[in-house]
């Protein structure tokens, strides 16, 4: 664990760990005005790529990021996402261009174990819904450190319905982020939970937002350095709503669509319906962090592509998935429904903790 005060680099600590001085080798080097640098896209849909990024770029998320959750000098940031990749590397940016004094941690399941709800305070700090998930069900004693938060931040990957229901004891606001590295982390944020929760994701002012031919988000803003970043998410963009304070539903990725049968299935929209039915059973939010699955395609002669539920660690139960098959048949036709449930030990996962289908898959073929 290390604290840096921004405005105090002369009392930065000596490094222990190679990790705190990668940490503090990044900050050192905002404060020489480096004007560029290079990060690495996450490898979660693809290969993992360069991207060079300006410091205008950087500033221009960083300030935008203050002044939508209301960050000003002097509030606490804790910063335990990995800062190899552009969510950890944003953190550290926003604490040095806000005047926010930081706690840096090296990632882990559970960011808030060596703290004390008593006397240790955030008021802000950004988490992947793993790390919230063990929190909720095996650390609720630590809570009341997220509940002093003006904000908490959780994205990487989706957050499952279950997660969703269970982050509703939290009393502070909690945001889904969209982005990516190439948009310089996020530009749009959805509430998750209280009274202002929403399915939508709200456009941070000045992000300009819309759509291809194939309904795929793109995006403009000064974080992207006013040019156009096309997406492969598709999005139901609310209508009009094509500049400042757009709205869009995600509702998956076209790289994803599986073609069973001659019919186009979006992935994504099983995942939540299962999701939801799972969620509904208290247990299942007790199971395990996460409690992970997702939906594939996987080659079959006669269809193309048949459609199987891949579940990590625990098969669901008869009932629910038959619950699960009734409730996808009538919402989204015959040839949307799983054939059947393939249960794996672990799902594999990218260096910054989001679940790689991929590897995962050519794992069980």
């Amino acid at each position: 664990m290390m604290f840096l005060d921004p405005t105090n680099p002369d009392a930065w600590p000596t490094p222990k760990t190679p990790y705190e001085a990668e940490t503090l080798a990044f900050c050192r080097s905002w404060l020489t005005i480096q004007e560029t640098y290079t990060l690495h896209t996450s490898g979660s849909t693809g290969a993992p790529k360069p991207i060079q990024l300006t410091r205008a770029q950087m500033r221009a998320s960083a300030h935008l990021t203050g002044q939508t959750l209301g960050l000003q000098a002097g509030d606490k940031a804790l910063v335990c996402l990995n800062i190899r990749y552009v969510a950890g590397i944003m953190m550290l940016v926003r604490g040095m261009e806000l005047g926010l004094p930081m706690t840096i941690i090296e990632p882990s399941g559970n960011p808030l174990i060596d703290f004390d709800p008593a006397t240790d305070q955030f008021a802000f700090t950004a988490l992947v819904p793993l790390q919230l998930q063990t929190i909720l069900t095996s650390d609720t004693k630590k809570l009341p450190i997220l509940n002093k938060a003006k904000a908490v931040l959780v994205g990487g990957a989706a957050t499952s319905s279950s997660l969703e229901q269970a982050l509703q004891v939290i009393t502070s606001p909690v945001f889904a982020t969209y982005g990516m590295t190439e948009t310089v982390s996020h530009i749009a944020l959805r509430r998750l939970n209280g009274s202002e929760a929403s399915e939508f994701f709200t456009a941070l002012p000045g992000v300009d937002l819309g759509t291809d031919e194939l309904n795929c988000l793109h995006i403009t803003s000064a974080a992207t350095n006013y040019t156009r970043v096309q997406t492969n998410d598709v999005v139901d963009l609310i209508a009009g709503a094509t500049h400042e304070n757009a709205r869009f539903r995600l509702l998956g990725r076209a790289d994803r669509i599986i073609n069973s049968g001659g019919v186009k299935v979006q992935p994504e929209q099983i995942e939540q319906m299962i999701q939801t039915i799972l969620a509904a059973d208290k247990s299942s939010i007790e199971d395990r962090p996460g409690n992970r699955l997702f939906v594939t395609g996987l080659p079959d002669e006669r269809l193309g592509q048949r459609i199987v539920v891949v579940r990590e660690k625990e098969p669901i139960n008869p009932q629910q998935w038959k619950q699960a098959q009734e409730a996808i048949r009538a919402t989204l036709g015959p040839f949307s429904v799983p054939k059947e449930v393939i249960t794996v030990a672990q799902f594999l996962e990218t260096p910054t903790g989001k679940v790689d289908q991929k590897a995962t898959v050519a794992q069980i073929r």
